[in-house]
Order: C-alpha cells, then structure tokens, then sequence
C-alpha cells in the first residue's frame, strides 16, 4: 500500500511557496486562520471575475498585507 503524501505540502518551497506568512501561540492560531478565510472568501466573491489565481496574506503586528496575484494565461 502507498504512502499519502499531501500534494502541497510536499511541493513546499520547491514548486510551490506557502499561501500565508504568519505565525500565532494557541488560541490566537484559530481565530487568525478563520480571519484568513474570510478574507479569501471576501476577495474571491467580490472579484469573481477578476481572474484572481492565488491570495498571498502576511501579518505584521498590528497590520495584515494582502497580496493578490491575477492569473497569467499560457501564450
């Protein structure tokens, strides 16, 4: 039987980079996690159709720096 292997987090910092830069001590964790998908849920239903591809979040104490990259298609 094979092992699984979680297909991001095995690409990690070789082909694929981390979706948010953060780091919190226990119970803050939860409530910075359940913000960040909020925030994910708030850009993607208010730009549908801006062809967003990834949504890059970083905090900072006392400031959050949300990044969005649009999709590039292939020439």
């Amino acid at each position: 039987m094979g092992r699984k292997v979680h297909p991001t987090g095995y690409r990690l910092k070789v082909i694929k980079d981390w979706n948010a830069r953060w780091y919190a001590d226990g119970k803050r964790y939860g409530e910075l996690l359940h913000e960040d998908i909020k925030i994910r849920e708030a850009v993607g239903s208010l730009h549908e159709s801006a062809g967003i591809s990834h949504v890059d979040i970083e905090r900072y104490p006392g400031q959050v720096l949300v990044t969005l990259i649009p999709h590039v298609p292939a020439s």
